[in-house]
């Protein structure tokens, strides 16, 4: 009998301070439920669980004090809903898989040995994201674990941008420009294939802008430059990570700070970025303060001028620029950012169609301009899933 007949796809998407998970039908990959974790950590956690009817099946504030607890949460959900909603597969999203680990496999214990060796390549992520594949591991033992990589998408980017400058013995470390935000940008050329049919053969900006915020450059279907290196850490300003810094400013705080290294992680990962200058990473909180709050405005002005940079930066790196795409809860929700990322950007083709930009439309740009301007809303779970009933078929 087919392994998927009847039965239902899981995807397990562990954020910084989040799970989200989506279930899928295994042969459609049309959503069934939509659920979420947020603020986990933080006394206004939330638990919601939302059918492809947009109805609530639960939304409860509940504390969750770590990753952990959260898990379980999910885990005891579906337990009691299983003989609704039977299992075939769970797909994970993995930050990181190292050099080696780009492509969807299946879980063994094996490679969570070896991805556990390999938590100083991102040892905010790797961590949770391997307990919580235990966890699900555990619980559903009789269903197949699929391992979706974030780091996928970026897998052939040119050796001169991939590598850093530093002595070939910390390359053999791993120590190299992988990328992330992966499965959202795979998610977004599937989109744009769908709909335009020359889109490998055109200079494409994707914009994912979010909590977490990272850029590509995407020159004839291949993702060729991104702004996040080894680490989620780097490339643009975000809600409570630094972006990039001269190195000399880690130098600074290792030495006249006198941080320790857990301390340096710990402030640039979570206390930098709009909430370091701004007082919150909550983006529209910001943009209700700004009229009289001159921190707020600063953060603002800030993230807005280094995706600018960047989308220059990276127009630069494919010779020109044909699609612009901005993604992600920031990127898909805020009009006003868009645009301020977007103004004095003419000279690159870059111009937005005002109305068009305020009424959230999918072309936000005019319709004969050189550089065509979209929103497309991603779904890095539908991907999740699309990668594992893909690997069960093929496997």
């Amino acid at each position: 009998m087919d392994r998927l007949s009847k039965k239902f796809i899981l995807s397990i998407n562990c954020g910084s301070s989040s799970l989200k998970f989506k279930v899928f039908n295994s042969r459609s990959l049309k959503m069934e439920l939509d659920g979420h974790i947020d603020h986990i950590g933080n006394v206004e956690s939330s638990f919601q669980i939302i059918d492809q009817e947009g109805n609530f099946l639960i939304k409860n504030s509940i504390h969750f004090q770590d990753f952990g607890a959260a898990v379980n949460e999910v885990i005891t959900w579906l337990k009691l809903n299983a003989e609704k909603y039977p299992l075939a597969a769970i797909g994970h999203r993995l930050i990181q898989g190292g050099p080696n680990h780009r492509a969807p496999e299946i879980i063994t214990q094996d490679l969570l040995d070896i991805l556990g060796q390999q938590i100083y390549l991102a040892p905010n992520h790797l961590p949770d994201e391997i307990n919580a594949v235990q966890a699900f591991k555990t619980a559903f033992k009789e269903v197949i674990h699929i391992a979706c990589y974030d780091t996928l998408f970026h897998r052939n980017m040119p050796s001169f941008a991939k590598y850093y400058p530093l002595p070939a013995e910390y390359t053999d470390m791993g120590l190299i420009k992988y990328g992330f935000h992966g499965l959202s940008y795979e998610y977004i050329m599937k989109k744009l294939g769908n709909k335009i049919s020359a889109t490998k053969r055109k200079k494409i900006i994707i914009a994912h802008l979010g909590n977490g915020a990272s850029m590509v450059a995407v020159k004839n279907g291949i993702g060729i430059e991104t702004t996040m290196g080894i680490s989620p850490i780097g490339g643009l300003v975000m809600g409570t990570r630094s972006g990039d810094l001269d190195p000399g400013v880690l130098l600074f705080l290792l030495k006249d700070g006198h941080l320790t290294p857990n301390e340096l992680d710990q402030l640039l990962s979570k206390n930098s970025g709009l909430k370091a200058i701004g007082g919150t990473n909550d983006v529209q909180k910001l943009l209700i303060d700004e009229s009289k709050n001159p921190k707020a405005k600063l953060a603002l002005s800030i993230f807005c001028y280094a995706a600018k940079k960047y989308m220059g930066a990276l127009a630069a790196a494919m010779g020109g620029l044909d699609m612009l795409i901005f993604t992600g809860g920031i990127g898909e929700n805020s009009p006003i950012i868009r645009d301020r990322i977007c103004v004095d950007m003419d000279f690159l083709g870059i111009v937005i169609h005002q109305q068009s930009n305020q009424t959230s439309s999918e072309i936000i740009s005019p319709l004969a301009n050189k550089v065509q301007v979209m929103v497309i809303p991603t779904n890095e779970e539908w991907m999740i899933a699309h990668h594992t009933r893909n690997f069960i078929h093929t496997n």
